[in-house]
């Protein structure tokens, strides 16, 4: 009788289980999906959760804990040691799942291993040690994450202009239906192609004039619309392009492919040089690159940009409060949002609308000012 794959789940961060889906799949494990991230599973982990640990803790808890009961195997954590709580997330997931007699059913991969450490995570995992077929799903991994950003960015351009609401969102998903079934990268190149056309297919208004907006902050909540009370979507319909100035491909720059095979500067090379005359060193989290993603939308001429942090997350709290006094050199208006379980709706959609009020009226001013200039 043949043996049934092992069953491993992954917690959502933006589109990143789809590249872990193409990577187990390479190595004859079943991917387990949990449910997109719902009310259902901030609930469910809150109940196994300290009350003053971010919502990033809580949600891939709630992830794992759905996934256990779709019938995971393992559930795999990404950890790291160094300045956040990321590094104890580990820990404490652990005794959760062990409290509740499941805790054989953890495993993690640490960060800043680079390929090394996907390698041996893999193979720890899978039990697989032919290094052809590990370097396979490594690499469709890595592509697939650099696709699903790009289609992520081209989706942000036709959402802001499209004449019917939802509908650049609906030819989204069903692109990223094409990526999700992709088992090589010949595939994965047509996959994107036809991904591509399907988001071009959206009918658009191209003469609408629309408003820039960089979206930082905390990795996660940057990534995860559920968490950031799906802001993007809501720009969206009032005529903003964002742009995540944290993504997984650039974390990938950083932390896994190496130097070798990178193209220029990498986000975390920028955020030291860029937060330099703010910040002078890392002092946790995504601080650091929250400060220098301020200084590089100004210097692009970009309208505006919002930052977001998950309530008590001492690094993000530390960048908020060097942002005052950036307002020297940088001329760009800054929301803040700080987000938690019980963050309200309604006022949070007038804050967005507040924020883009005000950088629409700020660039007309500009706008006119120039053609003042011209005449």
């Amino acid at each position: 009788m043949k043996q049934s794959a092992l069953k491993v789940a992954f917690p959502h961060m933006g589109n990143v289980y789809i590249s872990w889906a193409a990577a187990l799949r390479k190595l004859g494990l079943a991917p387990i999906i949990p449910p997109k991230t719902n009310k259902r599973t901030l609930e469910l982990a809150t109940q196994y959760s300290p009350d003053s640990i971010c919502l990033p803790y809580k949600l891939v808890l709630g992830n794992f804990l759905q996934a256990i009961e779709n019938g995971a195997d393992y559930v795999a954590m990404i950890t790291s040691p160094g300045i956040c709580r990321l590094g104890e997330y580990g820990q404490s997931i652990r005794n959760v799942l062990k409290d509740m007699g499941c805790g054989e059913k953890y495993t993690e991969l640490q960060l800043y291993d680079g390929f090394k450490g996907m390698y041996k995570f893999l193979v720890e995992i899978s039990g697989v040690k032919n290094p052809i077929i590990l370097a396979k799903a490594i690499n469709i991994a890595v592509r697939t994450v650099f696709v699903t950003d790009r289609l992520e960015n081209l989706f942000s351009y036709y959402r802001a202009r499209e004449i019917k609401a939802g509908t650049a969102e609906k030819n989204y998903n069903k692109a990223l239906g094409l990526i999700m079934e992709v088992n090589s990268t010949k595939e994965l190149k047509k996959a994107e192609k036809e991904a591509v056309n399907l988001i071009k297919s959206t009918p658009i208004d191209a003469s609408r004039e629309v408003v820039n907006v960089d979206i930082t902050g905390e990795i996660f909540l940057v990534q995860d619309p559920f968490s950031n009370q799906y802001i993007e979507r809501e720009l969206g319909k009032m005529g903003v392009q964002t742009r995540r100035s944290l993504t997984v491909s650039g974390f990938l720059k950083d932390a896994i492919i190496p130097k070798w095979f990178k193209k220029g500067e990498t986000h975390l090379e920028r955020a030291f040089r860029m937060a330099k005359p703010y910040l002078m060193r890392d002092i946790g989290g995504d601080a650091l690159e929250s400060v220098s993603d301020v200084a590089y939308a100004n210097e692009r001429g970009v309208d505006g940009i919002i930052h977001i942090s998950p309530f008590t997350c001492m690094p993000e709290i530390m960048s908020q409060n060097i942002f005052p006094s950036m307002r020297e050199k940088c001329d760009i208006p800054i929301l803040t949002l700080i987000m938690d379980e019980q963050s309200g709706r309604a006022g949070y959609i007038t804050r967005l609308e507040a924020f883009v009020d005000l950088i629409k009226r700020k660039k007309f001013i500009k706008n006119k000012k120039i053609n003042f200039q011209k005449i």
